[in-house]
């Protein structure tokens, strides 16, 4: 669940700033950038949200946190939004001003949270493949409400259900098919030595693998602490939950079960006191 006792926020960043540098290949290790049906899902409630911010209000300004080479800063813009994207990377803020221009407003913001001292207000605000790189995801997220106007909304998507919750076999698919899949990516060895680590319940906050996807190497994300947060502050919280796997066969496997391991949230029409 949310850690805000975990390791200090410098040595986190600094991991993701070196996990995610010049080159870095955000597709490869990432479900909902690789498999197209999970990809279309992802742009097809981005869609409606903007669309129906611009038929609310006549606007709709988003802030994407963790834009990543802005593969959903492309379907948002093309969506008709006005965007400010954030980076904790400096290599992606980077990408993201070469990609875009002056199209959209890119800030690269070193610790990861310093958009929410900023005092600005957006329409929406999106969060792809995030919420599990940081360690106190809910105080975030409690913040973050602060930056939405009235009415508006916060989506975020591609984070791992709550381990404790799934059920065993869920579990075991998900882990088997990772593992499967790391075997390919020529780490296996590095793989398995991680994997024993973690079943120990040791973590090195020197190995960047512990710090960069935090809560997916730990107990994944309580989705249900995040509902219990957010639902009393919006006029409507939708939960959906889906299979993801990084393999190809893997993903078209599991999408045929009934079988969830990622979830997502649209928390929309925020109700100002």
């Amino acid at each position: 669940m949310s850690d805000p006792g975990g390791p200090p926020v410098d040595a986190v960043i600094a991991a993701q700033n070196a996990g995610h540098g010049e080159g870095h290949d955000y597709d490869k290790g990432s479900p909902h950038l690789r498999h197209t049906a999970l990809r279309t899902m992802v742009e097809s409630r981005l869609e409606a949200l903007v669309a129906d911010s611009l038929a609310r209000t006549g606007r709709c300004r988003v802030l994407e946190v963790g834009a990543g080479h802005g593969t959903f800063t492309r379907c948002l813009l093309e969506a008709g939004a006005s965007i400010t994207v954030t980076e904790a990377s400096s290599a992606s803020a980077a990408e993201l001003r070469q990609t875009f221009g002056d199209r959209i407003e890119v800030i690269y913001d070193e610790t990861g949270e310093g958009i929410l001292s900023s005092g600005r207000e957006w329409d929406l605000a999106v969060m792809t493949a995030v919420l599990h790189h940081i360690p106190d995801y809910l105080t975030f997220l409690d913040r973050l409400c602060g930056l939405i106007a009235s009415g508006g909304g916060v989506f975020a998507v591609a984070d791992p259900l709550y381990y404790p919750r799934l059920p065993a076999l869920v579990h075991r698919a998900d882990r088997g098919a990772y593992l499967a899949w790391r075997v390919f990516q020529g780490e296996f060895k590095r793989g398995i030595a991680t994997r024993i680590r973690r079943l120990r319940g040791v973590y090195d906050e020197s190995e960047p693998s512990d710090l960069v996807e935090y809560h997916v190497v730990r107990d994944g994300v309580d989705e249900l602490a995040i509902r219990d947060l957010l639902a009393p502050r919006f006029a409507d919280f939708d939960l959906f939950t889906y299979w993801a796997s990084q393999a190809p066969l893997f993903q078209r496997l599991g999408a045929r079960t009934s079988m969830c391991t990622d979830f997502g949230f649209a928390a929309t029409g925020l109700v100002r006191d």
